[in-house]
Formats: C-alpha cells, structure tokens, sequence
C-alpha cells in the first residue's frame, strides 16, 4: 500500500476468519439489506468471485463458514450468483466514518543473487536479534552501522535503493533475475519501529500540497535529489525484512495475510476488527472510473482501519503500481455474511 507500511497479521488473520470481530466502539451499526439494494449486483462477473471466495474458505473453520464453503465446492461455476444469494445476505456496517478505497499492488524489482556494481543494494532476511527486540535497530542505523554486514542475510541484491524503499511498504515483491528466473519475496519481519511516512513529510516541508504526492512523484523527486532523498527515506525509522517464497506459482498473487494469494481486482485488505477474512464483499467505489464488484477480504494492513476502508489488490508490475497509486475513491462496502450471522447483528426485537 502507498503511503503505510504493509503488515502480515497471520495470527489476527485466522482468528477472526472464524466469525465475525464487532470492532471496537460504541458507534457501530449494522444494516441487512438485500441483493437488490447493491448497485450493479446482476452485471458483475459472479463466477471470477465464486473463484476467488474458494481460494481461501478451506482456512474458516467455523462451522457456519466451513458448512458454506463445503456447499460451493459442490456448486457449479455457474451457479455462482445463486450460490451468494442464497446462502448470504449484504451487511452494511458503519462506525461513523466514510468509506475510503485505496490500492495495493506486488512490486517488480531487477535483481541478482550477487552483488555487482549495478546490484548494490541488499534485500535482507531478519536477523534472529531483531526477532527478540521490539524496537530493535532504526532504519538509519540497519543501513549505515555495518550491522547487517557478511552475515549471510541477503536474499539478492537489487539496483535501485528507491523500489527497494517501496518494495518494503509493499510487504511483498517479485525480483527478476540477471539469468531471467524470478525470485518472490514475502513480509519476514520488521525492527518494530512505527511507520513514517515521506509523503506527509514532503508536504510538511512545502515541497508538495496534499494531493500531489504519489508514489511516482516521491520516488521521481528522491531520485533528482540523491543526498537529500536518501535523508528523506531515513524520516521513515520502520524497516521490513523479507523471506524466500518459494511455493507460490509465478502465475499467482502474492500472499496475503490468510497466506493464499490474492487475485488482482478480486482480493481486498480490509480491518478484520469489522471485516472477517475470507467474506465476501461487495464493493461500490465512487469518483474517477466507478467500481460496482464483489471481493473478497484476504489481506489486512497498517493503514486499513475502519468498517468502511477497504485496499483493492491490483495485480503485478508497473502499471498495477501506477493505477494503485492513483486511487484514493469515496463509496461504500457490503460484507456478505452467512444467513443467521446477518440477522444475529440486528439489534433485539427488530
């Protein structure tokens, strides 16, 4: 995600994949509605869903989540729609602050599994110290105190220090290789300390307003101003190490936080404090390029907060990265829930 560290609660993940987490707070409301209240239900692609909602309801072992899941592998592809309709209903939940749609995308970086004189910059695994500190080392102190150095902590070395900074707000990434294999890299940790983001710090600076900064805009302005740029990226103490993953085909997502690949446009990070993973969710992003799709919840993040915040994953490279940095979109989100864990949330007597 742009602008917040991406974080790996694979615990949090399979807690609250087994029901339903009623969020923190008073303010909260709940509001069954039906499928004919989701703008743009009956023209969307139910299948590619159906598909998705698969990949990771194996993991619920709740027994009204685990029931429903043993009912879809029983259903046909085509029967997709009625598969939601029948045994979900749409749960609007509020807690009082609007809906907000960002992206997230998987980074391709160029790499070797050497250092060269173009791959100087280390991708690092955790070093077990920082496993048993929290905070352990700055960001600034990781890169610049020889810490880290002929340990045998690199996983490959790439060529530009600014993706590397964005493949670790990331959490995941791709490295093609000089002998045109493909390494993937997953979240292996953090040293503890807590986000700062360079964007806010730019335009604290009044270098940038607001709503010019996106990841291309920090990572074009950190390459015209190299000292100063490598000053900037040390504003940001939080510092991400990584791990080899190996088991994930190159024609599938990343991880996500269920630890099963998302889909490009089909997998969303959402507060699983509101948000069970792996439920169904219907989406209704408003502003530039409206988005009417029904997701399904398979990562979490830092930034991602609220009933009514949701990062839509949108795949791999370049252009997923530019047109996730782009979004920043109002709208509204629906949780699909089991049949009686929609109707349990309604308040007494209604």
């Amino acid at each position: 995600m742009i602008g917040a560290l991406r974080s790996v609660f694979l615990a949090c993940a399979f807690m609250t994949a087994a029901g339903f987490a009623s969020g923190n707070g008073s303010n909260i409301s709940y509001s069954v509605t039906s499928f004919d209240d989701l703008d743009g239900w009956a023209a969307d692609d139910h299948t590619a869903a159906f598909d998705t909602f698969l990949n990771t309801c194996i993991d619920f072992d709740d027994p009204d989540w685990t029931s429903l899941c043993a009912v879809a592998q029983t259903h046909s592809r085509e029967t997709a729609r009625s598969f939601f309709e029948l045994f979900f209903r749409p749960v609007l939940i509020q807690d009082g602050k609007d809906g907000l749609f960002t992206g997230y995308f998987e980074p391709e970086l160029e790499g070797s599994r050497v250092p060269t004189s173009r791959f100087r910059y280390p991708v690092y695994k955790m070093p077990p110290e920082a496993k048993a500190s929290n905070p352990w080392l700055s960001r600034r102190e990781i890169l610049t105190s020889g810490v880290m150095d002929n340990r045998g902590l690199e996983i490959a070395w790439v060529d530009d220090p600014v993706e590397l900074f964005f493949l670790q707000i990331q959490g995941s990434g791709r490295i093609r290789m000089t002998n045109g294999s493909t390494l993937r890299v997953g979240y292996g940790g953090a040293n503890g300390h807590n986000y700062r983001s360079i964007g806010v710090e730019l335009v604290r600076r009044g270098v940038y307003s607001a709503h010019q900064v996106s990841a291309q805009v920090i990572k074009n302005w950190v390459r015209r101003n190299p000292a100063a740029g490598v000053e900037l990226l040390f504003h940001n103490p939080s510092y991400v190490f990584f791990r080899e993953v190996r088991r994930v085909s190159s024609a599938d997502g990343p991880l996500g936080a269920m630890n099963r690949s998302v889909t490009a446009m089909r997998s969303i990070a959402v507060d699983p404090a509101y948000t069970p993973l792996g439920a169904p969710v219907w989406v209704e992003k408003d502003g530039a390029g409206k988005l009417r799709r029904l997701m399904i919840a398979q990562d979490t993040g830092s930034a991602i907060k609220g009933a009514q915040r949701a990062d839509i994953f949108f795949g791999t490279g370049d252009a997923a990265g530019q047109a996730a940095g782009r979004l920043r979109d109002p709208g509204r989100m629906l949780v699909l829930l089991p049949i009686q864990r929609a109707y349990a949330l309604l308040p007494d007597g209604f």
